[in-house]
C-alpha cells in the first residue's frame, strides 16, 4: 500500500516545480565578473571598468561611482552597455589613475525591475 496517493504525489511535484521556476521569475542582476578584479593589484592603470552581471541591465538606472583611498570621487565617463552584451557595463575612466587603492561602488537595475548594489576595491601598483 503506497504511503502517498497519486494526488499527493502530483501536488508535491507541482509545488516543487513552481518553487524552482520562481527563482528565474525573480532574478536579480548580480555581479559575476569585474575588470579590474576584486582585490586585484594591477601593474598599470586601467582605461576602463568592465562589470559583467547575471541579468540584462537597464542602463538608465545602472552605473558606478569610483573613489580613491581617501574617499574622493574619481571622474569617469558615462556608463554604457557593451556592444555585444546587455549584461556587461562598461565605464571609461576620464584620466589615468595614480597608484593607490580604488573602490568601485556599483548599482544595477535588471530588466525585470530588481535593484542590486555592491562595491569592491582594486589597487594600482606604483610603476
Amino acid at each position: 500500500m503506497p504511503i502517498f496517493s497519486s494526488t499527493c504525489k502530483a501536488a508535491a511535484i507541482a509545488a516543487l516545480l513552481s518553487f524552482s521556476m520562481a527563482g528565474s521569475a525573480f532574478a536579480h542582476a548580480h555581479l559575476k565578473v569585474e575588470v579590474p578584479a576584486h582585490d586585484a593589484v594591477v601593474a598599470s592603470a586601467p582605461s576602463s571598468l568592465r562589470l559583467e552581471f547575471s541579468e540584462t541591465l537597464e542602463i538608465a538606472f545602472s552605473g558606478v561611482a569610483l573613489s580613491d583611498a581617501s574617499g574622493n570621487s574619481v571622474a569617469t565617463g558615462a556608463a554604457a552597455l557593451a556592444p555585444d552584451s546587455n549584461m556587461v557595463l562598461l565605464v571609461p575612466l576620464s584620466g589615468r589613475l595614480a597608484p593607490g587603492v580604488y573602490t568601485v561602488a556599483w548599482h544595477a537595475l535588471s530588466r525585470d525591475g530588481h535593484k542590486t548594489k555592491g562595491s569592491y576595491s582594486f589597487t594600482v601598483r606604483p610603476g
